[in-house]
């Protein structure tokens, strides 16, 4: 019959596809024992490695059943961790766990050690360039002198990676169970994190409201951002979980709505600026996606593919400012599916200009030096 610590030695073999780690050595193997023929552990994976889950438990029971004696497996499977607030170099206030607010009090909101300001580009709907509008405005302010931070919040549909052209690469996790933190990527001048970096290609995010949370939450505190001016915030279309938890989590500079000109569009636009509102929020403005199509072999003409001047009416609707009517380009298209967005690899393009303009106005209104 195995021993136990044979049973932990076997386990010690399964490792974090990210890190290259062991789950023994990262804890997230915990309390192995065995009970007459039956080897039983618990699995307590963070919020982020959930998607290896499966591949973990098959790895796991291969390697115990291998052993003599042992002709079962069980395990226990821990709640995700919440993603409570936990920065690189320890600083910040850590709530306790466990903590409830009282009825009707929303919890404070935690800022995230060494990020000075927080944005978040929403839009009601997806498809109306939303990404594209939050990476290319990362990158624009980075190359204005900021350091800049960029959170993929679109759990189940993470595009940064690719338009970033990182998605083969893995950020790196230290740090043992709930103390754990990521390193973010850095590329074209900023650093990012994504869940299509902690994921296998073409590989769904089944996950419910509490799971997205707490891989948010993860995102948010549990990464080493470092020090930076501004941490841009893609957040995905609607008005659901995760506009709720980055809402409720941090103090924001205020949020961007992107949409198209189109009637469809600017209706779902109006709901997703009515809830940042709603939650206290500063709506900063509306960026009009899409305003025109400037063909390649005819660069002086403009076509309104999608009407014209909705952005004008949703800002003037909500008393906000319009922020910028960006057109759309072959070079924008080009750029996010090579992962080198149009701001850097055509910066002479109208597209880049208007994204640098946008960056510069965001800069000088709410990024200003402290």
């Amino acid at each position: 019959m195995a021993s136990v610590e044979q049973a932990q030695a076997a386990l010690n073999a399964v490792q974090d596809a990210g890190s290259g780690r062991s789950l023994i050595e990262l804890g997230w193997i915990q309390q192995t024992r065995l009970v007459d023929d039956r080897a039983v552990f618990r699995l307590a994976l963070p919020g982020f490695a959930q998607s290896q889950r499966d591949r973990i438990a098959t790895e796991a029971k291969a390697a115990l059943l291998a052993l003599a004696g042992i002709n079962d497996v069980q395990i226990e499977l821990d709640q995700p961790s919440s993603g409570a607030p936990i920065g690189a170099a320890g600083h910040g206030h850590v709530p306790e766990r466990g903590h409830v607010p009282e009825r009707g009090q929303l919890p404070e909101r935690q800022p995230i050690p060494g990020v000075r300001q927080v944005i978040a580009v929403s839009s009601g709907k997806g498809g109306v360039g939303k990404s594209t509008v939050a990476v290319n405005l990362a990158c624009a302010l980075a190359a204005s002198g900021l350091k800049v931070g960029l959170l993929d919040a679109d759990i189940y549909g993470p595009n940064a990676p690719t338009m970033l052209g990182v998605a083969d690469r893995t950020p790196e996790v230290s740090g043992e169970g709930a103390q754990q933190v990521m390193k973010p990527i850095e590329t074209c001048g900023i650093a990012m994190v994504s869940m299509g970096l902690l994921i296998q290609e073409n590989q769904p995010v089944i996950w419910r409201g509490p799971m997205l949370n707490g891989i948010i939450r993860q995102f948010l505190y549990q990464v080493d951002w470092g020090e930076r001016d501004v941490l841009i915030v893609d957040l995905p279309p609607g008005t659901g979980d995760a506009q709720l938890t980055i809402a409720q989590a941090v103090p924001m500079a205020g949020a961007i709505i992107v949409t198209t000109p189109q009637l469809v569009s600017l209706a779902d636009a109006r709901r997703g600026l009515a809830m940042f509102l709603q939650m206290g929020v500063d709506v900063l403005g509306v960026v009009e996606n899409m305003s025109v199509f400037i063909p390649p072999d005819a660069p002086d003409k403009r076509y309104a593919l999608f009407g014209s001047g909705g952005g004008a009416r949703l800002a003037e609707e909500a008393g906000v400012p319009l922020l910028a009517e960006l057109p759309l380009e072959m070079p924008v298209r080009e750029g996010g599916d090579a992962g080198r967005p149009v701001v850097l690899s055509h910066p002479e393009s109208i597209s880049a200009r208007g994204f640098l303009a946008l960056a510069r106005q965001l800069s000088a209104a709410h990024l200003a030096p402290a």
